[in-house]
C-alpha cells in the first residue's frame, strides 16, 4: 500500500518524542530524526500535496548535520538534537506529528476516499 512504510517511520519518529525520555532528549530526538530519514529515503516528493512538501522540507532542515563536528563518535544527529533549542523542539515535534497524521490518513483511505480509524 502507498505511504505504509512512511506512515509506520514518521509514527516510530512521533513516539520517540513522547514523553518520558527514557534514553534521554537527545538520544530520543536523534532517534527521531534517523526514523525521518528512513521515512523520507525513496520518498516521491511529485505526490505530496503542499502541506506535505513543506513539512518534509522542514524536517529535512533539522535532520541537515552538515555543519557539525562529532568529536565524541555520539552521532551528528545526537549532536544536532543537543544543539536545538526549546522552540526548534516544539516546531520539529509538531511538525512530525503532523506529517506522520497525514501519511496515516492516506495510508488507511480506501478507494473511495473514506477512512477507517487508525492506531498509531
Amino acid at each position: 500500500m502507498e505511504y505504509r512504510y512512511q506512515s509506520e517511520k514518521l509514527s516510530a519518529a512521533r513516539r520517540s518524542l513522547m514523553l518520558p525520555h527514557s534514553s534521554g532528549e537527545a538520544l530520543s530526538i536523534a532517534d527521531a530524526l534517523h526514523n525521518c530519514q528512513m521515512a523520507f529515503h525513496r520518498l516521491e516528493d511529485s505526490r505530496l500535496d503542499d502541506n506535505e512538501a513543506r513539512l518534509v522540507r522542514k524536517i529535512k532542515t533539522f535532520m541537515d548535520t552538515s555543519e557539525l563536528d562529532d568529536p565524541n563518535g555520539e552521532g551528528t544527529y545526537v549532536v544536532k538534537a543537543r544543539a536545538l533549542s526549546n522552540a526548534q523542539k516544539l516546531d520539529l515535534t509538531n511538525s512530525i506529528d503532523e506529517l506522520a497524521s497525514s501519511f496515516n490518513l492516506k495510508f488507511w483511505q480506501d478507494d473511495k476516499g473514506q477512512t477507517e480509524p487508525a492506531i498509531v
